[in-house]
């Protein structure tokens, strides 16, 4: 007896590829849609820091206006005004300085709570994660009284302490995924050649993670560069970083649009450069653990 086989329509398989093309398709154009709309603030800054203060305050803004580069100039203080690189240097030292601490302590941290997990990891990675919960403004009275005691007001060092502590917690978090994914056969191999710990961690350890070692450290970089709200009260003249340095644009006299645009576009090109630089190593960073 034979068995009649039962034929497959044809028209089923180019009916769900073009169903998966045409999602794929709607897809795009919803991630185009999101992307220009993220994007669209950061140009339109971008334009306005090229018009005049005349031509920035105009409501409907003008997109026809003579571009010109005064708003940069007044930033410069090449007309006389105050001269930002100082702050511009203050937020590099704070942010690198930080960023290189935090990588310093995050990294054997991560490395107990991951290839050598202590008991109930779980509750130690949670009070990590739950000192960000805290408002950053409930800190700030305690951290202002205790600075003016030391007499450590208006000082790099204290920004520098206080964005270590700020992004240690999330650096031990998001790392400890990162060293999940290495190999404990490979650290052990280590061992048994003699490698101490130090040893295992910058030789070892750290060239295997260093996409997420690489994201992290960004991500840190960013967190102190934007940071405002501590170097506005804790600092005066000497210790000002960019984002502080950002306010005194806004004065009794009013709102000077442009140079506030080309101040801001110019603070915020340092973190964009380094995340187009590090675009690769942050994707890969970020997707580290993701895949099992």
């Amino acid at each position: 007896m034979t068995a009649v086989s039962t034929p497959v329509p044809i028209t089923s398989v180019p009916e769900a590829t073009r169903r998966a093309e045409r999602r794929g398709a709607a897809l795009g154009v919803l991630a185009w849609f999101i992307g220009i709309l993220f994007v669209l603030p950061v140009l339109w800054m971008l334009l306005t820091s090229f018009h005049s203060e005349a031509d920035a305050a105009t409501n409907p803004p003008s997109l026809a206006a003579p571009l010109t580069l005064d708003g940069y100039k007044d930033f410069f203080g090449v007309g006389g005004g105050a001269s930002p690189w100082p702050a511009l240097l203050n937020s590099v030292g704070t942010s690198l300085f930080s960023t290189c601490l935090v990588l310093v302590l995050a990294l054997p941290a991560a490395f107990a709570l991951s290839i050598r997990p202590v008991r109930k990891w779980t509750d130690v990675m949670f009070f990590f994660l739950s000192t960000k919960m805290l408002p950053v403004v409930a800190g700030l009275l305690p951290v202002f009284l205790f600075a003016r005691d030391i007499n450590f007001l208006d000082n790099v060092w204290l920004l520098v302490i206080l964005y270590t502590s700020m992004n240690l917690p999330i650096a031990v978090w998001m790392m400890q995924s990162f060293l999940a994914d290495v190999p404990v056969s490979i650290i052990e191999a280590a061992q048994m050649d003699g490698a101490r710990l130090p040893t295992i961690l910058w030789r070892v350890v750290a060239p295997i993670a260093g996409p997420g070692i690489a994201a992290t450290s960004l991500i840190c970089f960013i967190f102190s560069w934007n940071e405002m709200l501590f170097a506005q009260v804790l600092t005066g003249v000497v210790a000002q970083t960019a984002p502080a340095f950002l306010t005194t644009f806004v004065t009794s006299q009013g709102l000077f649009l442009a140079k506030v645009c080309a101040a801001s576009m110019v603070i915020s090109l340092p973190v964009l450069a380094a995340g187009f630089a590090a675009q690769d190593k942050l994707v890969q960073g970020l997707s580290l653990g993701a895949v099992k």
